[in-house]
């Protein structure tokens, strides 16, 4: 099991934490999986295919981590982070909470900035949006409306900082899950945190990039899963507490956790909802 980090004492700097809300993203699950990660120095490289705001990268730290995505706007800004954190920030001073200059970064053409202000751009969007949701239309235009907070830290300097000290050697790619494959030794760990396969036909939210993620995907998943098994990797995965979900991984172990839903039209559809968490392995 991994120990819970202590927190920092007085001058000392911020601990390493996602730095970008997301829809899914693990934090609030963190204490919940602890029992679960496998210890530090137990496992070779620790891969992550569905980066998202990498919560369980940030927990576990480990000494060599690939880190991946579909989604190439997010990956640069991990990468700018990681290699330009300062001119990030310089970056991100001007920007207001406020509607209208709101909808003007919105409306910018990320492929006509800098790296740094794309960047910002993405960060600036991520903590003032509607949700912290990230989505994109078939375009693959990002489309959340405004937030409308009373005041959002756009701009968490300590925090931006140590995450760019935490992701200091990491590699970061552009590329699907199933590359994943190719990358991994045996002993090494992966995570998966895929776009969770709908509890019923109206809850679907798959739109962090304009390719669907569907029962088809779910099942390429689960294939993949297993043979990383059979390679010798320890892999861990994330999803939704469905029949099919329970179908594809039932040679597993499967363990439950109870996670906040808070992405839903009504009020009456938000509180905890269960979730599985399926593990190669058995024991701690």
């Amino acid at each position: 099991m991994s120990p819970r980090p202590a927190k920092p004492g007085p001058g000392e700097p911020p601990r390493p934490e996602p730095f970008l809300k997301w829809a899914g993203g693990k934090r609030q699950l963190l204490e919940q999986f602890a029992r679960f990660l496998p210890s530090a120095g137990s496992y070779g490289a620790y891969h992550e295919p569905f980066l998202g705001g990498g919560a369980v990268f940030f927990r576990l730290l480990p000494r060599r981590a690939i880190l991946s995505d579909t989604n190439a706007e997010l990956i640069q800004c991990y990468e700018t982070i990681r290699d330009d954190v300062e001119t990030v920030i310089a970056a991100l001073g001007p920007c207001l909470n406020d509607e209208s200059f709101y909808y003007q970064m919105r409306a910018r053409d990320p492929g006509s900035l800098s790296r740094a202000v794309r960047a910002a751009r993405t960060i600036y969007l991520n903590r003032t949006c509607y949700n912290g949701l990230y989505r994109v239309n078939r375009a693959g235009l990002f489309n959340v409306p405004f937030g409308r907070y009373e005041s959002p830290v756009v701009c968490n300097e300590p925090a931006l900082r140590a995450a760019a000290g935490a992701l200091a050697g990491v590699e970061l790619r552009v590329q699907p899950f199933a590359a994943v494959l190719k990358a991994t030794r045996s002993e090494d760990f992966v995570y998966f945190d895929p776009p969770y396969q709908p509890l019923s036909t109206t809850s679907s939210f798959t739109a962090y990039t304009k390719e669907v993620f569907g029962e088809a995907e779910q099942r390429e998943l689960a294939r993949v899963f297993g043979q990383l098994h059979e390679a010798g990797c320890r892999v861990m995965l994330s999803n939704s507490d469905t029949p099919l979900v329970r179908e594809l991984y039932a040679h597993f172990r499967i363990e439950q956790v109870m996670a906040n839903r808070a992405i839903n039209s009504k009020s009456t559809g938000r509180g905890k909802i269960p979730e599985v968490l399926v593990l190669s392995w058995r024991g701690n």
